[in-house]
């Protein structure tokens, strides 16, 4: 079929079911109906809410979603084939389909001559009446049916025959989709794509072909985009690529190429510009990390580093670059290291806001950065430490306040077990103040020392948060004589900044990191865009 004459690609997300299959994600009743309306505000066709007769979590889902206004998306409630020797009718798992009362359902059942031998332990004709008595039974009560074929290139591989007869089991019991699955994700682009175009092919007319794949051998996006080349109008898979094992197609990956390569639509009209900020909403409710370097949405996913990529960037932003990446809701990044060159230094600045006009000043930053860089320092993840570089540049710039001596004392006290005491003296605004503060360690007496100091003339510094805090080791052969880095992540009500500080001594590196992130936040208290400083 020519890609002109396609229609829309049918998408249908599974992060709620298959992708609550990887370690380490477990979803409240509440996450998923959030993510749900937000995959709905997205505009996705089909959301699979998860296996109602599995689950009384999955069973209160669709209870609650029934109750919900859905702007675009449907609902769909999913389950296996009846099982062997019964009537649908009397297989509690259908009947918990029907009483989840959607209006599609998603039915899986056996492909591979395999699994219905050794899995089922039922005769190859049983399972192909399991599936279409399935179907019929759905569709005989109103519910739009979906097949998924699972282990379907598997199966093929094994007996295309058979492989095909379920498909075509499915059909008769009243399938309008069919979905073939690379359930254990081996299968290679070629082979996957050979096998779509015969089975297309064989089902033109009867039914529309659908693709779910799995990324055990890296090639999940590659095989989806593969299979839609061929002729499949139905794409399953889940935000972020979450799932079992290696995980589920990305649709973070296959949306934008669906729309920004191959031409074919797939979401409602200014929809895509959304994907960002969703894989990072999905990763969040999650309680995982977003992974900074996927592709499309990925924090790293426009930014650079090396000094001509950023020097041919500043000339022409297609240089390197595939898409614009406010497309994707994304943004252009570069990236301050000892890599960097003049243009990283020009680019950053005006990120923020800031002129380095003189050739000296940007040299002697850059020869501070690859220096720093040397000893330990990273500023990858630490640009506001970069920015109060620039600031001290100015030349009527004057520091919020000088550090003039510090001391920690840490030991232990009768009935409250380890204390820390720290005590700073501090030149604010040409006035010396010589205050005290405890914590549960000396990084935290530290940090309470100084804003107890600051605080009466800084009355923002009570705004900031202390959102993170990392040590690192940079040379571990050198044991407790070894360089520390230390990564600081600050928040406030309107941004936030990340700063780092690197010594052989980790009170020094942790000291580094805090000053430069309350003077970031003093001197850029009012920046209204501070995207470029950052932290995902």
């Amino acid at each position: 079929m020519s890609e002109l004459a396609r229609p829309k690609i049918e998408i249908y997300d599974t992060t709620l079911r298959d992708g609550t299959q990887r370690e380490g994600i477990s979803l409240s009743c509440d996450d998923k109906l959030r993510i749900a309306q937000r995959l709905d505000s997205l505009g996705i066709d089909l959301i699979e809410g998860g296996w109602p007769g599995s689950n009384p979590k999955d069973a209160e889902f669709f209870e609650r979603a029934r109750a919900l206004e859905w702007k675009h998306a449907l609902i769909v409630a999913f389950g296996a084939t009846r099982r062997a020797d019964i009537t649908p009718e009397e297989d509690g798992n259908l009947n918990a389909l029907l009483q989840a009362d959607t209006h599609v359902c998603t039915v899986v059942g056996k492909t591979w001559t395999l699994h219905v031998s050794e899995i089922l332990r039922t005769t190859l004709d049983e399972n192909l009446r399991m599936i279409e008595e399935s179907m019929a039974y759905l569709h005989e009560h109103g519910r739009r049916v979906i097949y998924d074929a699972e282990h379907f290139f598997d199966g093929y591989q094994s007996d295309a025959q058979y492989a095909l007869e379920t498909l075509n089991a499915a059909v008769r019991g009243g399938a309008d989709t069919v979905v073939l699955c690379d359930t254990n994700g081996g299968a290679m682009p070629w082979q996957l794509e050979s096998i779509v175009e015969k089975v297309e092919s064989a089902l033109r007319g009867k039914a529309a072909l659908g693709i779910h794949t799995h990324d055990d051998g890296g090639c999940a996006v590659a095989n989806t985009l593969a299979a839609v080349r061929v002729g499949a109008v139905h794409v399953q898979g889940t935000i972020n690529g979450y799932g079992e094992r290696c995980g589920n197609a990305n649709l973070c990956s296959i949306l934008p190429d669906l729309e920004l390569k191959m031409g074919l639509k797939s979401l409602p009209e200014g929809k895509l510009s959304q994907l960002a900020d969703v894989s990072r909403f999905v990763a969040e409710v999650a309680n995982l990390a977003p992974d900074e370097h996927m592709a499309y949405v990925g924090r790293s996913a426009f930014a650079h580093k090396g000094g001509i990529h950023v020097a041919a960037m500043r000339r022409n932003s297609h240089s390197y670059q595939h898409i614009k990446p406010e497309l994707v809701g994304n943004e252009m990044r570069v990236v301050v290291s000892e890599l960097s060159g003049r243009g990283n230094l020009l680019s950053k600045a005006e990120e923020i806001g800031m002129n380095l006009n003189s050739r000296k000043d940007i040299s002697a930053v850059l020869n501070q950065i690859k220096e720093l860089e040397a000893r330990g320092f990273s500023f990858e993840a630490a640009e506001a430490s970069v920015a109060v570089m620039f600031k001290r540049l100015e030349p009527d710039y004057v520091p919020p306040f000088r550090l003039m001596d510090y001391a920690v004392i840490v030991e232990h006290r009768e009935g409250r077990g380890m204390v820390a005491e720290a005590t700073v003296k501090l030149d604010v605004r040409g006035e010396i103040l010589h205050t005290a503060g405890e914590g549960n360690g000396p990084v935290n007496a530290l940090d309470a020392a100084m804003r107890k100091a600051l605080t009466p003339v800084y009355e923002e510094i009570e705004t900031f948060e202390l959102a993170d805090y990392k040590v690192r080791i940079l040379n571990g052969e050198k044991g407790t004589a070894a360089t520390t880095r230390v990564l600081v992540d600050t928040r406030s009500d309107k941004m936030r900044w990340g700063t780092v500080g690197a010594s052989t001594n980790i009170i020094e590196a942790s000291w580094d990191a805090l000053v430069d992130s309350l003077e970031y936040g003093l001197a850029f208290a009012n920046l209204q865009d501070s995207s470029a400083v950052l932290v995902s």
